[in-house]
């Protein structure tokens, strides 16, 4: 059996999930990769066979998407050209997480496939969403399209759907609590939060960003550049995560026992509605409108988490599931 397993390249959820599930496609077969964007600080171990430019949202350092570096760095042509030129008859499976030029080339080719991502649970009504007329709920509707859809979310909203993906490494991390608070907010500048941060005098924070080279030390906030080994060992030992509205890394954290914070990025729909889900958990959340986030961070700090999160290790049986029931 052929497979191609198409991955976003944007952020490193997409990317982390697929280090836990390539090793599972390939006990049914060869597996080809494809990846396209840029962003993601994670890398897969196995051979990328396609690495394109695709459709990158590029972060900024105020708490959104920098539009102006996203439109720069789209390129219309070489997207048209890489959707009529890839390679896709001799597949008898194609998954795609949330990548589009695959999902694309699929589409106008008339080739079935499997959107297999986080993403692909807003297909389903049941899923927590905000009231919003925001048109990126076209882009989670029309960036990836799939013939079918297997989502992954906090919660089983709906039969197609299975909850988070967690890498093993972080499975098998022994927890402890040593106090301090881990942040990674990749769409906002260290020099911003530090003078923020500072201001919670009695905490630790150990702050990941995307934003500098060097590590430093201000008062009771170390910075450090995005290290996996490092950000791993930092959350599984935290007392809570400060974090962005992600799907991966808050899901990582509540799987750790850990207390959360998000803060979605503005003009982000997918952030926003993953905020939304884990306000109706009773989790708090900075929206974009809050302009003093100190006492929210105060607060949090201050209270305990009561919602605990039970995520079972169902990936093996959710892989194998796909490849029966799609697999041609």
């Amino acid at each position: 059996m052929k497979i191609l397993y198409a991955i976003q390249g944007t952020g490193n959820g997409h990317v982390s999930r697929a280090r836990e599930i390539v090793p599972l496609l390939q006990q049914y077969g060869d597996v080809d990769l494809l990846i396209s964007g840029t962003q993601a600080d994670v890398k897969l171990t196995q051979e990328i066979k396609y690495q394109l430019h695709g459709f990158s949202f590029i972060f900024g350092k105020k708490g959104g998407v920098n539009h102006l570096e996203t439109w720069k760095t789209m390129d219309l042509p070489q997207f048209v050209k890489d959707v009529r030129t890839l390679p896709l008859k001799d597949y008898n499976l194609i998954l795609n997480d949330f990548e589009p030029v695959t999902a694309w080339a699929c589409r106008v080719k008339g080739i079935e496939s499997v959107g297999l991502s986080h993403q692909a649970s807003f297909q389903s009504k049941k899923v927590p969403k905000p009231k919003s007329i925001d048109w990126a709920q076209l882009v989670l509707k029309y960036y990836a399209p799939a013939s079918h859809y297997v989502g992954f979310h906090f919660d089983r909203y709906d039969d197609f759907i299975y909850t988070p993906v967690i890498r093993a490494e972080i499975r098998n991390m022994r927890t402890s609590n040593l106090g301090h608070y881990t942040v990674y907010l990749p769409a906002i500048d260290d020099r911003w939060l530090v003078p923020l941060l500072k201001q919670v005098p009695n905490v630790n924070w150990q702050v990941f960003s995307k934003h500098t080279k060097l590590s430093y030390t201000d008062g009771n906030v170390a910075v450090s550049p995005i290290h996996n080994e490092l950000f791993n060992i930092s959350l599984a030992s935290c007392a809570g995560f400060l974090s962005g509205g992600g799907f991966e890394g808050p899901a990582e954290a509540l799987f750790l026992g850990k207390k959360l914070l998000v803060v979605p990025m503005k003009f982000q729909y997918e952030q926003q509605c993953n905020a939304f889900a884990l306000k109706q958990f009773g989790l708090p959340v900075i929206w974009g409108s809050n302009k003093n986030w100190l006492p929210v961070i105060k607060d949090w700090v201050e209270r305990p988490q009561e919602h605990q999160f039970h995520f079972p290790d169902e990936t093996a049986a959710v892989i194998d599931k796909v490849v029966k029931q799609f697999a041609r």
